[in-house]
């Protein structure tokens, strides 16, 4: 009489050393979201060459630079349920070389219009790239180091939006804005090609979907070097799904207030950190310092990105994340309250980098967060559409940024009121992360 052997995938992924297979998703992921940084930011590079390309005002091409990120939130919103019905890898590879075919389209815009509208299109992509990568690393990360390694990928953006600076700045001299868009588009469909022989699939998503057991088996095979004859059935330790449709399961009962409370932290963080990004050289330039020295401490914002963004990561894998994010959030709010009080240059640096530490190191995070929060059957719209709502918040930031100077508030009342948000993040996580406990 035959017996059906069952075995957990996520069992299995806790307890081998990291294989070959995952270090592929890994590398893979984090080129993923590298490359996206890059071609996300890349406008902010060559925006005073385009301007003096077409001849036209610097305020003309505001569309264009907020295009893509409305691109971003609308591609994130739609790949989520996407990823969810039809698989992750499917939707990163078409994804990707979508955003590197239109990348290269953008190099031949004739006009600003239809460079606007092909920055919103390659938004589109860019969004749906970067939100399915958190959610397959996060499916192939054994449990004890997955804050880390989600946080690892996360911080591919960053990298990539740094590298893109010093590139862009070879490039354009020798070969204009255009070859900028030109490498943004080629990088990409490069990757797709590695994705596509070598991405493998989502094993939790395999399993959920059913019918899969060949490609399970031959995944686990060389996760594992063992063959798996043995087994007849695949499973995952989760609980059971409350809703066959994605969308439904994001927004019932159990995981609303979840949902709304990520939401509410994350567009938080975005707003405050493109309030800075894009409004602090100004403010500093506005108050006495020269342009060069307001680009500088401005420059020291990303800078401790990396480093904070792991060492979180590690932190949240040993003791409760949702209070190393919230710490991360209440300091965000702290140093750049201070940021609008300080005068000596050199306590200005320290303050501006610890705030960027302390922000970029939550947002970064945040990933971790919402990519554990969700089953698998609606992981991929969890996580994407966190971070689509959430980016509403970035492009809201750079207008409330405009309308805090239209209102000739004082450098320090500016300061004040940014801290607002950051301490409005701390807590919507803290009502989340409570709330949850409580109910269990």
């Amino acid at each position: 009489m035959n017996s059906t052997k069952t075995v957990s995938i996520q069992h299995i992924i806790n307890n081998q050393k990291f294989s070959k297979v995952q270090w592929q998703v890994l590398i893979l992921c984090f080129l993923i979201v590298v490359i996206d940084g890059f071609d996300t930011v890349l406008m902010g590079y060559i925006a005073s060459a385009v301007i003096n390309d077409f001849k036209v005002e610097g305020a003309v091409l505001g569309p264009t630079m907020s295009a893509a990120l409305f691109g971003l939130s609308l591609g994130s919103i739609f790949a989520g349920p996407l990823a969810d019905r039809f698989g992750r890898k499917s939707v990163l590879t078409i994804s990707v070389t979508v955003f590197g075919l239109l990348s290269l389209a953008t190099a031949v815009a004739d006009s600003i219009q239809t460079l606007t509208i092909l920055r919103f299109l390659t938004g589109l992509g860019l969004g749906a790239a970067m939100s399915n990568a958190i959610t397959l690393i996060s499916e192939y990360a054994p449990e004890n180091r997955r804050s880390l390694l989600i946080n690892i990928v996360f911080c591919g953006f960053l990298v990539g939006a740094a590298v893109g600076g010093i590139i862009s700045a070879w490039i354009i001299p020798h070969f204009g804005w255009r070859g900028v868009l030109i490498l943004g588009g080629v990088l990409p469909l490069f990757l797709s090609l590695f994705l596509f022989s070598l991405l493998p699939e989502s094993l939790r998503y395999l399993v959920l979907k059913g019918g899969a057991e060949g490609n399970i088996r031959r995944i686990l095979s060389k996760m594992t070097g063992n063959a798996l004859n043995d087994i007849n059935k695949f499973t995952f330790d989760e609980e059971e799904i409350i809703h066959k449709s994605s969308v439904k399961t994001v927004l019932s009962n159990r995981f609303l207030l979840g949902t709304i409370m990520l939401w509410i932290t994350y567009c938080m963080g975005a707003l405050v950190f493109y309030v800075l990004t894009s409004w602090m050289p100004f403010l500093m330039n506005d108050v006495g310092f020269s342009i060069s020295m307001a680009a500088t401490l401005t420059a020291l914002f990303p800078f401790g990105g990396v480093i904070s963004s792991v060492f979180s990561g590690w932190l949240m894998d040993r003791i409760n994340p949702h209070k190393v994010v919230a710490t991360n959030y209440a300091l965000t709010g702290i140093f750049v309250f201070f940021i609008g009080q300080e005068e000596n240059v050199l306590l200005l640096s320290i303050l501006i980098f610890l705030a960027g530490m302390a922000l970029n190191g939550a947002q970064a995070s945040m990933g971790a967060i919402v990519a554990q929060f969700y089953p698998t059957h609606c992981r991929g719209t969890g996580v994407a559409w966190m971070l689509g709502f959430g980016r509403f918040g970035g492009i809201f930031g750079a207008l409330f940024g405009a309308e805090l100077i239209k209102l000739e508030l004082s450098y320090s009342s500016i300061f004040a009121i940014l801290s607002i948000p950051a301490i409005l993040a701390a807590l919507s996580l803290t009502f989340k992360d409570v709330s949850y406990r409580r109910n269990k």
